[in-house]
């Protein structure tokens, strides 16, 4: 089956002649992993009332950069970040010489990256014409910060990153055509949802489409069913059928699920869904395996409460920097192996956080085992195949 690269390979149509589609949403939340710094200019500087609205007349674009000419940030190593940086970089090569994309112009590149306030942010704005404009936010880079964040997001109401995309749209948005699309991979579909349930009503009327990608959802009782009733029948949320990250925490829009060509967790990457035709290839629903992730991290985060699981994840993240890992690859890259690693790097953090950690696998454990079964526990095997 066809995946990303032959749609990006093939499809010369411009957006004039075919409508923006789930493959272009998919497309740009991946050049959203691209550092563009060096070549886009930031958002203006924040202005309010009249000089705002004349601002966003006379000076509608800063210096913009058409996608083919920015092409040549992917011989750079440090600009693309993420799991699979080679197919990015890939994604852009091709993509900066695509009729469909190469015209695309680039606006608004900011980043904001704080170690100590555990915050990875990014977002940049893809234009076409005066027709519409995707505001793209970045997925979840390799650095121990930003998965730090992710996993502050099983407990607290909202993280940085998100109230930065928030900000950022609201920042924008009037400076771009009033057609808008959402969107992101990962951590970036989420912050792309939160942007648009928590935006301001004018900037929500101007929302056309959510794309989410394999995202995070939020926790639980964040948002309640009249928030997302407000963006009723504008989301389109995708995941691969055996997802995981996608399954975690609290999202209720129901997903269109993607066939893959990868197995477990290499799922997670979008240039592993199928396609078909100017679309992906779905399926009638998700694996068994998916479904019992989902019910099982659910459970789990309701059993444990707010205040345990941030002890948790404060105990986890210090095993994790205590075992001399460098990034996320180094911790991903030692496969099932992982785990042990981890409850042999708290035991040197002392016996507090050896027993947190402890106490939080075995309540995991029992939950596992009352979903699917003990003998159905070495199936789990599947995701680090």
């Amino acid at each position: 089956m066809p995946t990303l690269f032959d749609y990006l390979e093939t499809e010369q149509a411009t957006f004039d002649e075919k409508p923006f589609g789930p493959l272009d949403s998919a497309v740009l939340s991946q050049l959203s992993m691209v550092d563009f710094g060096d070549v886009v200019a930031p958002p203006p500087t924040p202005s309010s009332g009249v000089l705002r609205r004349l601002t966003s007349v006379l000076l509608p674009a800063a210096s913009p950069v058409r996608l083919g000419d920015a092409a040549h940030v992917a011989d750079r190593d440090d600009k693309v970040t993420g799991l699979v940086p080679e197919d990015i970089r890939r994604c852009l090569v091709v993509g900066g010489t695509s009729r469909r994309f190469g015209g695309l112009e680039l606006r608004y590149y900011r980043s904001v990256f704080d170690e100590s306030f555990h915050t990875q942010f990014a977002a940049c704005t893809f234009v076409w014409r005066d027709a519409f404009a995707y505001v793209g936010f970045r997925g979840t880079d390799v650095s121990f910060t930003g998965w730090r964040e992710n996993l502050d997001m099983a407990y607290r109401p909202q993280v940085a990153a998100q109230n930065l995309a928030r900000a950022y749209l609201e920042e924008v948005a009037p400076y771009l055509p009033r057609r808008l699309h959402i969107g992101g991979h990962s951590k970036g579909g989420n912050l792309a949802l939160y942007a648009a349930l928590t935006c301001s009503d004018a900037t929500r009327r101007r929302i056309e489409r959510v794309w989410s990608h394999d995202a995070p959802g939020f926790k639980s009782g964040v948002f309640s069913e009249v928030d997302y009733a407000l963006l009723e029948g504008r989301v389109h949320r995708t995941v691969p059928q055996d997802s995981i990250i996608g399954m975690l925490l609290d999202c209720p829009v129901e997903p269109h699920v993607v066939s893959s060509t990868a197995v477990g967790i290499d799922q997670h990457s979008i240039f592993s869904w199928e396609i078909d035709g100017d679309d992906f290839a779905y399926r009638d629903s998700l694996s068994d395996m998916s479904c019992a992730l989902r019910d099982i991290s659910a459970e789990w985060l309701a059993h444990v409460g707010e205040a345990r699981a941030a002890r948790i994840v404060d105990a986890i993240w210090a095993a994790v920097e205590a075992s001399g890992a460098k990034d996320i690859r180094d911790v991903l890259a030692s496969g099932p192996q992982w785990l042990h690693q981890l409850i042999e790097a708290s035991r040197n953090l002392g016996q507090e956080s050896s027993d947190v950690i402890r106490d939080a696998l075995g309540d995991l454990f029992n939950v596992v085992v009352r979903r699917i079964g003990r003998d159905a526990i070495s199936s789990l095997a599947w995701m680090w195949e």
